[in-house]
């Protein structure tokens, strides 16, 4: 064998053996063990009502739940990650048609409450199942404006949720998500799920080998934003709560509007048209590098973008996953950062706390919220044992992010 095969053999078992240890990189029960039977294994534990819920829905279960993804199939190289959505696709703002005041949507519900004056609204007498298209382009605004809308004693399948969702944008489905099986789904060749990820704190602290632990903070209950590090980043997201516990577990959002609103005029003319790097939650392997570490996939976007609909001007950064501002020194860009972090967490006249209360039994609570104009966060304050919650969330993606100079903040738009 000539000494040049020789060093291709090499090469090649090199990434053979690379490839198999990043495997190991999502270190878990789902690759540790058998899936199907850890699957079938919390299919026990799932909570009564959605149980209900699903089996109502004609939801699949025998082969477990949540469905868990093929460890084979999530990326782990940066560049594989990157191919996932690396293409701009066509975006239709839905709420831009809608009527600005909102007659078909407002008129049909028993009653709209106001939590805050300008943050987070609540409709009653709606089902989300029966909205036509008017009435969801309306919605669309009044999440737009308002920037979180809450709808209690929902009859809400897992289908009409992603149905919910696919009329307001491109439903995100991520590689490392578990999921909700349904019976029509179908799979490429860089996704798998059905758009509908599983939101149960009991069951990822078990696959992530994570114990509840009162004195410290779990990572993903950090103000954040969700999916910033796409192209094309995540617009309304919406969160089905089929199983809730008495008290605790409240979620938190705090309006991008107002942050920006909390700036000074110079410092709003120093940040406007500023842009900043943003990563995804989860690391991955540089193929070309592997031995510096775990990398992650970054995009730039503006720090202050305008939203389409309304046209408002949102600080929109977020501590969990903005690194740094562009052109500023290390220094700089931390200083500044830290300090736009805090807006959204401290001032507690921009954020809105929701309590997730049983409405009626069999019926489920919705939050419906913007992310390119919003932080969230979730408040850990149950018994994950013997409180148990469990969700299904859809999230859409929206706009390519751009800042527009000739757009104005939330409060010039009201006069105020």
């Amino acid at each position: 064998m000539s000494p040049s095969a020789t060093e291709n053999n090499s090469g090649d078992k090199f990434y053979q053996n690379l490839e198999e240890l990043a495997t190991l990189k999502p270190v878990s029960k789902s690759i540790l063990l058998d899936r199907e039977e850890y699957q079938l294994k919390w299919l026990k534990y799932l909570p009564a009502p959605a149980r209900t819920r699903f089996e109502k829905a004609g939801i699949e279960l025998s082969k477990g739940y949540p469905v868990i993804p093929d460890p084979k199939s999530i990326p782990r190289f940066i560049n594989e990650a990157y191919e996932i959505r690396n293409e701009v696709f066509p975006y239709i703002e839905r709420a831009i048609k809608a009527d600005p005041h909102k007659r078909a949507l407002l008129s049909a519900a028993k009653e709209v409450q106001h939590l805050t004056k300008h943050l987070g609204t609540e409709i009653i007498g709606l089902q989300l199942a029966d909205l036509d298209d008017n009435q969801r382009d309306e919605l669309a605004l009044l999440v737009a404006e308002r920037v979180v809308v809450f709808f209690r004693g929902q009859d809400l399948s897992p289908q009409k949720q992603l149905e919910l969702g696919k009329y307001w944008g491109q439903i995100e489905r991520h590689p490392q998500a578990r999921y909700v099986p349904l019976p029509d789904q179908s799979y490429d060749d860089k996704l798998q799920g059905s758009g509908i990820t599983v939101i149960w704190r009991k069951f990822l602290n078990d696959l992530n080998d994570r114990k509840q632990d009162f004195r410290k903070e779990i990572k993903n209950t950090v103000f954040h934003t969700d999916l910033v590090h796409e192209k094309q980043p995540a617009g309304i997201t919406h969160l089905h709560n089929d199983t809730i516990p008495e008290n605790g577990g409240d979620t938190i959002w705090s309006s991008g509007y107002a942050a920006y609103d909390k700036l000074s005029l110079a410092f709003q003319t120093f940040l406007d048209g500023k842009t900043a790097i943003y990563r995804s939650a989860h690391p991955y392997l540089d193929r070309d590098d592997p031995l510096k570490g775990p990398v992650y996939i970054e995009r730039e976007h503006p720090i202050i973008r305008t939203h389409p609909a309304t046209g408002w001007k949102s600080l929109f950064v977020n501590r969990a996953m903005t690194t740094k501002i562009v052109g500023l020194e290390p220094t700089e860009s931390r200083i500044v950062l830290e300090y736009l972090f805090g807006i959204f967490e401290k001032n507690l006249d921009i954020q809105v706390r929701f309590r997730w209360q049983p409405s009626k039994e069999g019926f489920g609570t919705s939050a419906i919220w913007d992310n390119r104009i919003s932080q969230h966060y979730a408040v850990g304050d149950y018994d994950q044992d013997n409180d148990d919650r469990h969700g299904t969330r859809v999230s859409s993606l929206a706009e390519v992010p751009y800042f527009d100079p000739s757009s104005i903040s939330q409060r010039e738009s009201l006069g105020i």
